[in-house]
């Protein structure tokens, strides 16, 4: 099985990784800052839109070519700043789980992650059996 498709929008910038801590009755508390919730959103809304009628089985491969606006810089040139590749590809994985498209990211065996300056700022995004 294969499932391959485009989201045009601009690639959110905050990361998995940006939860933040509180200290609550001297217990820590993690939560979710109001932009890092704005993300997880624009990602579950765009991803919404190719929700699978049964999830992967077994081991999969998930490609993702994330598209940044190109700005100064030539269509098609990798992005080498950050944000890094495996922080931008988890919160995606979080959401794709949630929406169904497999039962757990661990069956995610092997990741294709790039970043490109785009004239076409998106995500593409394929996930096949292997």
């Amino acid at each position: 099985m294969v499932k391959e498709f485009f989201m045009p929008m601009v690639p959110p910038t905050k990361t998995h990784q940006e939860k933040q801590v509180r200290i609550v009755k001297g217990k820590p508390v993690f939560y979710e800052p109001a932009e890092l919730k704005a993300a997880r959103q624009k990602l579950r809304d765009h991803l919404g839109r190719h929700q699978m009628e049964r999830p992967f089985e077994g081991a999969v491969r998930l490609t993702t070519w994330w598209c940044f606006p190109r700005g100064e810089h030539r269509d098609g040139e990798y992005r080498t700043s950050k944000p890094d590749t495996d922080n931008l590809v988890k919160m995606l994985k979080d959401v794709m789980t949630e929406l169904g498209f497999w039962k757990d990211d661990a069956q995610v065996a092997s990741e294709v992650i790039e970043k490109y300056w785009a004239q076409i700022p998106g995500i593409y995004v394929k996930v096949e059996n292997i």
